[in-house]
């Protein structure tokens, strides 16, 4: 796909499990402080990049970062979530950004395995919304 311009990088993570419901992020800031690194806002500046840390808050965006395909970016494994999973995060986002978003990656249909995003939108109960998303985009 196409590169698109994008304030911030997001990065999925899961925290350990607690009995408190307060979610904190403050290790993972008071870590990256000590190595030198500042915040800005919700964010952290690593090598100029604005990262935004986020908790995998639901099963969806679990299965998607348990099932993230693993790459190398200039010479360093990562793991980047499959477009699929990141179609049906948007469809229940479903904020204008999202919904801009969706349409460029569907024009660009040739990146999208169907039958396993088919499987994704069954298992997370998904399929009106791409059926409502299909019609107000492409009238299908």
């Amino acid at each position: 796909m196409e590169p698109v311009l994008t304030y911030d990088l997001d990065v999925f993570i899961f925290l350990p499990q607690k009995k408190s419901k307060v979610i904190t992020l403050a290790p993972i800031y008071e870590y990256l402080q000590k190595k030198g690194y500042k915040t800005h806002h919700e964010h952290i500046i690593i090598e100029g990049v604005p990262v935004q840390f986020i908790p995998a808050y639901d099963e969806l965006v679990e299965e998607a970062v348990t099932e993230a395909m693993e790459i190398k970016y200039k010479g360093t494994k990562t793991r980047v979530l499959r477009v699929e999973h990141l179609l049906a995060i948007m469809l229940r986002t479903d904020r204008p950004k999202d919904r801009a978003r969706l349409t460029q990656i569907v024009e660009q249909g040739d990146i999208i395995n169907m039958d396993y995003l088919t499987v994704i939108l069954q298992r997370h109960g998904l399929q009106k919304k791409w059926q409502e998303f299909q019609m107000r985009f492409y009238g299908k």
